[in-house]
């Protein structure tokens, strides 16, 4: 290429930013007499560099180079102008800083150096000399890619260390040194810069987010995230790249999962611990629904996901969530691909999205598959969950290592027996044999996910709510009661003996009433001395408020998901289960109630026992 020789040469930051002038200088194809640079950008460079943006640092780095060039006297070099207002330099992005580099060029009869279109054709226009460089969009091996073999699933690089890779496939890889020699803050620099220019120019390159000490940038095949001090304690660079792109039949799906997915499935979500390979099945399954003629779009922050040109890739990053609801219902795709949901407003997204008739696929971070789901609770009102959400699958090492289904029913809950105890429950199966896995339904003022047990002798969560009802239905004729459910429809109340004549009543009234009452048959016992619950565990202190109908037990914070026994003097009670706000909350005008408000009015000790 012949050489470029400009008498004087005034740049503007996007030329700067590049590293443009420095680059032609040292391939010899461009030679300059004077180079003029305007105090504006050094400015607005600076404005970058504090607000953490990486281009701020790079365009700092290429001035530096400059002035090393000019010492070495191979151009003259002079700074004038006036340093910008902050009015200026917040309106950079409309054109301020641009017009004050422009009016240097045209004072100083000058040739304004420029890699942005607009600033080119403005400068022609006002009757600037202009020299307009196009950026190539051509890809070149940059050096981060030397990290990289056929076999390696992600680079780590950080200063002061050697530089390490993950090598293997999902589930099973090895974490090893690619290097021998630890890399610099200097190396880690220059290698963020080049992948920055590289994102720029390159037509699948992108600057996904850019916050103050991190940068995240899709280039090609790469996902890159590049963090630095002080939001970082030192400069680091991670790269991570698939291994492998499968399609949906590599993942040997049985044929009834296949149905699924290709006709009822349309609330999907895809759970797994990070690098086990959810990213991947979400981009099978996005090609397998446009190769059956869907029009299929993602929402992604990074755009990381490797797809064929006909699924628009939408990044949430570079746009709000009230914008992404309205071009994907505007524009009606039949499936929806959200990768990585994090927070709540993903959540919400999704869930609208879904409710207003768009086929969703969700990728989520789990360690297994209910807690995907319980991910949702608290999101979203119960009732909603499962038009939410009818598929979860799970991918572990790779592969789809468990499959559930989500349905709603009114029902009693599992280990329950009582009638009145029924309500709207979210049931979740293993959809390959469809046994019963978990419920998840309201209890109180809680939301409570109950594993199914299998072993109906062990005593489920269910069941110690039953065991609880049943006690506060005896406590109107003892304090000492121990229950034990040896199926589902049979009780054994043990009592002390001189209290069985007046619980089974004349006739058998009494017990006839609590088994209708309480939906169970009852096993009325005698309790031996021996068998008499006293006072047992270790007392904790509370505070008790009392209002207009109930008595509250504010518990310490530590106290959340355990059981506390409740006793006045040696006297139990009965047993609750600390909810998620550390109180107990108690009816004045059940029996319970009445019992502490008796022993407040005699002085008598309520006590908490753990």
């Amino acid at each position: 290429m012949e050489k470029v020789v400009i008498e004087k040469l005034v740049p503007d930051t996007s030329v700067i930013i590049e590293a443009i002038i420095t680059q032609k200088i040292n391939k010899k194809e461009l030679e300059i007499k004077e180079l003029i640079l305007h105090e504006a950008v050094f400015a607005e460079l600076e404005h970058q560099a504090n607000q953490g943006k990486a281009t701020g640092y790079v365009g700092i780095d290429e001035l530096k180079e400059i002035r090393e060039m000019a010492q070495n006297n191979m151009f003259s070099l002079r700074i004038i102008g006036q340093r910008p207002t902050g009015a200026e330099i917040r309106y950079a992005k409309i054109g301020e800083i641009d017009a004050l580099i422009r009016q240097l060029a045209w004072d100083e009869d000058a040739t304004l150096m420029t890699a942005d279109k607009v600033q080119a054709r403005i400068g022609e226009a006002r009757g600037v000399k202009t020299c307009f460089i196009p950026l190539e969009s051509k890809a070149r091996t940059i050096a981060l890619e030397k990290y990289f073999d056929e076999t390696t699933m992600s680079v780590h690089l950080r200063e002061g260390v050697a530089a390490k890779a993950k090598k293997g496939k999902p589930g099973a890889w090895d974490f090893v040194n690619i290097s021998k020699k630890k890399l610099t803050a200097e190396t880690i620099k220059e290698i963020s810069r080049e992948i920055i220019e590289e994102a720029r120019i390159r037509t699948d390159g992108f600057l996904e987010i850019e916050r103050q000490g991190s940068t995240i940038i899709q280039l090609g095949l790469y996902r890159i995230v590049v963090t630095r001090p002080p939001f970082s304690d030192g400069w680091e660079i991670t790269a991570v790249k698939p291994v492998k792109q499968l399609n949906l039949m590599d993942y040997k799906l049985g044929d009834k999962l296949t149905a699924r997915i290709a006709g009822q499935a349309e609330g999907i979500l895809i759970a797994g611990a990070p690098g086990h390979g959810k990213t991947t099945f979400a981009q099978a399954l996005s090609i397998y629904f446009a190769e059956q003629g869907k029009i299929v779009k993602t929402v992604e922050a990074p755009r990381d996901l490797i797809l064929p040109e006909e699924i628009t890739q939408l990044a949430i990053s570079r746009g709000s969530p009230e914008e992404i609801h309205d071009v994907l219902l505007l524009s009606r795709p039949d499936y929806t691909v959200f990768d990585e949901m994090r927070n709540t407003k993903d959540f919400l997204l999704y869930s609208d999205l879904r409710l207003a008739g768009v086929g969703m696929v969700g990728v989520i971070h789990g360690t297994n598959p209910i807690d995907a789901i319980q991910r949702f609770i608290g999101k979203l009102d119960l009732g909603v969950i499962p038009h939410v959400i009818d598929t979860v699958v799970f991918i572990k090492n790779g592969e789809i290592g468990q499959v559930l289904s989500v349905k709603m029913a009114v029902k009693v809950p599992s280990g329950m027996t009582e009638a009145d105890l029924a309500r709207p429950v979210i049931t979740i199966d293993d959809f390959e044999t469809g046994k019963a896995l978990a419920e998840i339904y309201s209890y109180g003022e809680e939301t409570v996910v109950v594993p199914v047990s299998e072993v109906k002798e062990r005593q489920t969560g269910a069941k110690k709510l039953a065991a609880n009802a049943i006690e506060r239905a005896f406590q109107r004729y003892t304090d000492y009661i121990k229950v034990e459910l040896p199926s589902d429809e049979k009780a054994i109340v043990h009592v002390p003996e001189e209290r069985i004549a007046g619980i089974i009543g004349r006739e058998g009234k009494n017990i006839r009433q609590l088994e209708e009452q309480l939906g169970i048959g009852l096993d009325i016992r005698a309790l031996g001395e021996e068998e008499q619950q006293k006072p047992e565990g270790n007392e904790i202190t509370y505070d008790l408020e009392e209002s207009s109908k109930y008595f509250e037990f504010f518990l310490d914070k530590k106290m959340q998901g355990k059981d506390a026994d409740l006793y006045i003097g040696d006297d139990y009670l009965a047993t609750f289960n600390v909810g998620k706000k550390s109180t107990i909350r108690i009816k004045k005008q059940n029996p319970l109630g009445k019992s502490i408000s008796n022993a407040r009015k005699y002085g008598e000790r309520i006590r908490i026992l753990v």
